[in-house]
C-alpha cells in the first residue's frame, strides 16, 4: 500500500473514531458501531493505534506521572465529632456522588471541600 492510500485510510478512521467518541450520551460504543456499520475489530485496532501515537507524543514528564509506581497522598481529616452532633453530621455526609476510577470508589458528600475533591480526583486518576 502506498503512503497516499495509507494517509487516506488513516484520516478516514480518525474521523470514525472521533465520531464514535462523541456519540450521544448513554449510547454504548458497540451500539454506535453496529448502527454505523463499523467493524468492531477494525475500529478497536485503529483506536489502539491512535492512542499509542498520542502517548508517544506526550512529553516525558507526563509519561512519568502515568507510571505504575505506588504513591500515597496525605489527606487532612476533619476533627472528631461530638456525639450530639453525630446525627446531624450523618445526614450531611450522606453520599451524593460516587466516583469510580481505576478500580477505586469514592463516595462524596455535599460537605467535601473543593480543594479536597480536586486532590482526591487527581490522586485517583493517577492511581
Amino acid at each position: 500500500m502506498d503512503q497516499i492510500t495509507h494517509n487516506i485510510r488513516r484520516n478516514n478512521w480518525l474521523e470514525i473514531v472521533r465520531q464514535c467518541l462523541s456519540r450521544p450520551e448513554g449510547m454504548s460504543a458497540k451500539d454506535w458501531l453496529d448502527q454505523n456499520g463499523v467493524n468492531r475489530k477494525t475500529y478497536y485496532y485503529w483506536l489502539r493505534k491512535f492512542r499509542k501515537e498520542a502517548y508517544a507524543e506526550l512529553p516525558p514528564a507526563v509519561k512519568e506521572q502515568a507510571s505504575t509506581e505506588l504513591s500515597f497522598a496525605e489527606i487532612q481529616l476533619p476533627a472528631p465529632i461530638r456525639s450530639d452532633q453525630s446525627l446531624e453530621v450523618q445526614r450531611n455526609l450522606a453520599s451524593v456522588a460516587v466516583i469510580k476510577c481505576n478500580g477505586i470508589t469514592l463516595e462524596v458528600s455535599n460537605e467535601i471541600s473543593e480543594s479536597l475533591l480536586h486532590k482526591l480526583i487527581m490522586e485517583v486518576s493517577h492511581a
